[in-house]
Formats: structure tokens, C-alpha cells, sequence
């Protein structure tokens, strides 16, 4: 059976008969433009081999579109009203691989494990958590692309040295390669959003000697770094050490300058600071 994608006319429809618009408390923009969606599969390279987790579906758009590449998905939505309608949308419209699941996605836990891929259109107000926290905990999906607004997308993008680079891009690059895919047009969201939209696309990294320990430390050392951007790291990171002094030292030994700032590290510079704390195994 052919796979129609929804339009804007009949997302309003939909929408309509749930008695619902948009809210700003979740972040819901939804995405109207049917061939946008299409292009957010396609720049995701969906197969018919891939299993696709989509968080935030919405009124089903991008679902839709993800389906119409063969694609298996599992959808997760928080909102009860969209969770209860989307199984419906997707099968008026000839779709059949799927499964939706109502749920907060910064509680979720129960992933498929055959899932290898992430494709969403996050909510502004939760993008990074939501994208740090399935990186985190679901270690078999392999790449994807995420919608966020384009000042947090400049920051998970961003490399060491630029201005947008701060502890989002340095935490995102612990598991997976980052980069700016393309930007969105306000047009093709519902309600029309007061900020510009991009794609971040991702691939995940396999590196062999990180432990749950030093990823802890590790971020422990990011968030000093960035949470004092304006200091020295011998002072943004002298509680960890005992005394700026005793920062300076240790920075030295390990050939980092302690009078450098958060910004000018790479994140094997983060780790090789973290390796000298006791937890930092």
C-alpha cells in the first residue's frame, strides 16, 4: 500500500478535531511541509533496513515520511491526545510499521534494541538533554538527525576554539561526530516559530578506553570549565584540585595551558585532565 504524507490542511484538521494547538510549554512546532520531511529522511539515509526512533512525532509528518523509506519506527510522544490519534493518522495513510509509545523521552528506557537510528524534530526546550540522554543510554543507535533550533545546533556542531563551542558540543563529541546538515525554513512549521531552525546530523564514535567513571569526571571537568567561561582554567577548575596553584600545576604536567579558558580545549584534553582525579579510572 502507497504511503500519502500529511498536508498542511489536513494537519490543521487533525488538530482540530483534538481540540488542540500547539504548546509552548513543549516546545510543539509542527512541521507542515511535506517534502521538508522527505528531505529529513533522505539526509538521515532511512533504509527499509534501519529501525528509527522519532521523538516528539507530533501529528505524524516526519513519522509519515520516515515510514514512506521502508523504515521501521517507534514513536515517542508525551502528549496523550497526539499518542492516542498518531496510530490512527499512520494507518488512514497506508502506514503499518510502526509502534507509538506514550511516554516523557528523558524517562524512557525500554528502546528496542534492534533501534539504530534517531530522526526527530526535538522540542526547542529540551533538544540537547533529550539528545545527550539517548546518546548516553541506548549505545546501539548508530546515527540520525535532529531539528533544533540553529543557535543550539551552532553549539552541538561547534569544534574547540569558535564561539558557539561550549559544554553541549564538548559533551555531544564523548559519543558521536556532530555536523550542521542544512537549515529549515520558519515557513514550514505550525504554528510559525520566532527562531530559525537547522539539522544536526550525528555518528556515533567507538572509542574502546572510556569508562562510565572518567565520562562522569570528564563532565564533571566540562561543566567547571564552561560554568566559569570567563576565568582561567587554574581557576575555573581549583575546587578539583585544591587550590588554583595546585590546578596550575597539574595542568602544566600535562602540557595544557592553565591560563587557557574553557573554550580553547579539545575534549581529549577534558579527558586527559580527568584521568588526574581518583575517579577519573
Amino acid at each position: 500500500m502507497t504511503i500519502n504524507l500529511l498536508g498542511a490542511i489536513e494537519i490543521r484538521k487533525i488538530a482540530d478535531e483534538l481540540d488542540l494547538y500547539p504548546k509552548k510549554s513543549l516546545g510543539q512546532n509542527f512541521v507542515v511541509d511535506a517534502n521538508t520531511c522527505q528531505k529529513i529522511a533522505r539526509l538521515a539515509q532511512v533504509n527499509s533496513s534501519d529501525h528509527v526512533v522519532e521523538i516528539g512525532p507530533g501529528i505524524g509528518s516526519l513519522t509519515l515520511a520516515l515510514l514512506e523509506s521502508g523504515a521501521k519506527v517507534t514513536a515517542l510522544e508525551i502528549d496523550s491526545r497526539l499518542a492516542a490519534r498518531l496510530p490512527i493518522t499512520l494507518k488512514e495513510h497506508g502506514a503499518s510499521n510502526f509502534e507509538v509509545i506514550e511516554t516523557d523521552a528523558l524517562h524512557f528506557n525500554n528502546l528496542p534494541s534492534d533501534v539504530n537510528k534517531l530522526v526527530a524534530n526535538l522540542p526547542y526546550n529540551i533538544s540537547v538533554p533529550v539528545l545527550l540522554y539517548f546518546l548516553e543510554h541506548f549505545p546501539n543507535i548508530k546515527s540520525g538527525i535532529v531539528m533544533v533550533q540553529s543557535e543550539v545546533a551552532e553549539r552541538l556542531a561547534a569544534r574547540p576554539g569558535s564561539k558557539d563551542y561550549g559544554a553541549p558540543s564538548a559533551k555531544a563529541a564523548w559519543w558521536a561526530k556532530l555536523e550542521l546538515s542544512d537549515s529549515i525554513s520558519r515557513k514550514v512549521f505550525w504554528p510559525i516559530p520566532n527562531v530559525d531552525s537547522s539539522l544536526v546530523s550525528f555518528h556515533r564514535l567507538e572509542p574502546v578506553d572510556r569508562s562510565e567513571s572518567l565520562r562522569k569526571a570528564t563532565f564533571q571537568v566540562i561543566d567547571l570549565a564552561f560554568g566559569k567561561r570567563r576565568k582561567m582554567l587554574r581557576s575555573a577548575l581549583s575546587e578539583l584540585f585544591g587550590s588554583s596553584g595546585a590546578a596550575e600545576s597539574a595542568l602544566s604536567a600535562i602540557g595544557i595551558n592553565p591560563t587557557d579558558r574553557g573554550e580553547s580545549l579539545s575534549l581529549s584534553d577534558f579527558i586527559a585532565i580527568a584521568r588526574l582525579l581518583p575517579i577519573g579510572d
